[in-house]
């Protein structure tokens, strides 16, 4: 019978099916062939169930027949040892070699792949890492230092199977694929970081990112000014140069090294630094909308320390004359819609500030060390 290519279609087996058809007969067969043998043993013997099974085990295995069972056995129990022998060498040999025959057509390696992309599926509010070069792997060990939920996005084995040896997640395949940042959860992650080394590359996964996900937070690395350029036209919120990056904590060292050493103190401290985003909304403010720093006593509430306080952008064309970065701020500042607080504090502290500002936030990001 002709039947419709679309019902062909639907009854093609996937690849895992079929390797599944060919292992699953040897082990029903196997395990025919120690039920039938154990029952037999039973008619014939009139053991109990535990010594039925005993004596297919070790007539199986070939290394039990000095058991005492043996020496008992009537000639329908020897005619039944015979058959289980018989049977024995050729089920047992067809299920060895279907085992062999899977583990050299991947079957085992597509399982552990389908439950890794089911256990992806299943993530949320993680950080995408696209690429484990050096500056990737650098990036991996600060987020784990900092308990972040992270998969990782790579391309060359061996690579992946150093991202593996860290513990890390790793789907083997290319960033800059739309399918790729799909399976990878780019719709519900907190932000995506492209650390692969060709600038075209984290060009095309910022691309594909922000088509994808609009509100995700993407952060990109450049090694040039052009590049960087191109980056943030095309979506990142932030691009970062590691020889611009290396140079200014170099330069930074010579000059200030004292202030260096606790900002590397801090980074191994408890402490944490997070940014607190201001709903633009002045409903959702509230009474917070207009109070100063001093009127709300958030430090001695919360216990956290607010370090900077950047002003929405566009407020110099509303006439305001605040500077757009207030660092270390006075208690003469006032909470105003769309603000970002930098505070610092331990997660107990940070915590008790969420509370205390609400429905105020809209988000909260942990900056970097």
């Amino acid at each position: 019978m002709n039947w419709p290519r679309s019902w062909r279609m639907r009854w093609r087996r996937p690849p895992l099916s079929r390797s599944r058809r060919s292992w699953l007969l040897p082990i029903l067969s196997l395990g025919g062939l120690v039920n039938l043998a154990a029952g037999l043993y039973k008619f014939t013997e009139g053991w109990d169930w535990g010594d039925c099974y005993w004596m297919v085990l070790i007539t199986l295995s070939t290394l039990g027949f000095s058991d005492s069972h043996t020496k008992v056995l009537t000639a329908s129990g020897r005619v039944v040892t015979a058959f289980l022998i018989a049977g024995g060498l050729v089920v047992v040999q067809l299920t060895i070699r279907s085992l062999l025959g899977l583990a050299e057509s991947g079957y085992f390696r597509h399982l552990r792949d389908r439950r890794l992309r089911r256990w992806i599926s299943r993530m949320n509010n993680h950080v995408i890492l696209c690429g484990y070069g050096r500056i990737g792997r650098e990036i991996a060990e600060q987020l784990n230092r900092e308990g972040v939920r992270l998969l990782v996005i790579e391309t060359d084995p061996a690579s992946k199977e150093a991202a593996e040896e860290r513990g890390l997640p790793v789907l083997l395949a290319d960033a800059t694929l739309d399918e790729t940042l799909m399976e990878a959860g780019i719709q519900h992650c907190r932000s995506l970081v492209a650390a692969l080394s060709s600038n075209a590359a984290n060009l095309y996964v910022v691309l594909s990112a922000r088509g994808l996900a609009p509100g995700c937070r993407l952060i990109a690395r450049a090694d040039s000014d052009e590049a960087a350029r191109k980056l943030r036209l095309a979506g990142a919120d932030q691009v970062v140069s590691p020889y611009v990056a290396g140079g200014r904590t170099m330069a930074a060292t010579a000059l200030r090294p004292l202030a260096v050493s606790f900002m590397e103190l801090l980074a191994g401290s408890e402490c944490e630094v997070e940014e607190f985003q201001l709903s633009a909304d002045p409903k959702r403010l509230g009474e917070l909308q207009g109070a100063s720093l001093e009127d709300l006593h958030l430090r001695r509430r919360s216990g956290a320390l607010v370090l900077a306080v950047r002003n929405p952008e566009g407020d110099a064309w509303e006439g305001n004359s605040a500077p757009s970065l207030i660092a270390n701020p006075g208690g003469h500042v006032r909470l105003e819609p769309g603000q970002l607080l930098v505070v610092m504090g331990s997660q107990e502290q940070l915590s008790r500030l969420r509370d205390l500002l609400g429905e105020a936030l809209v988000d909260v990001a942990v900056m970097p060390a």
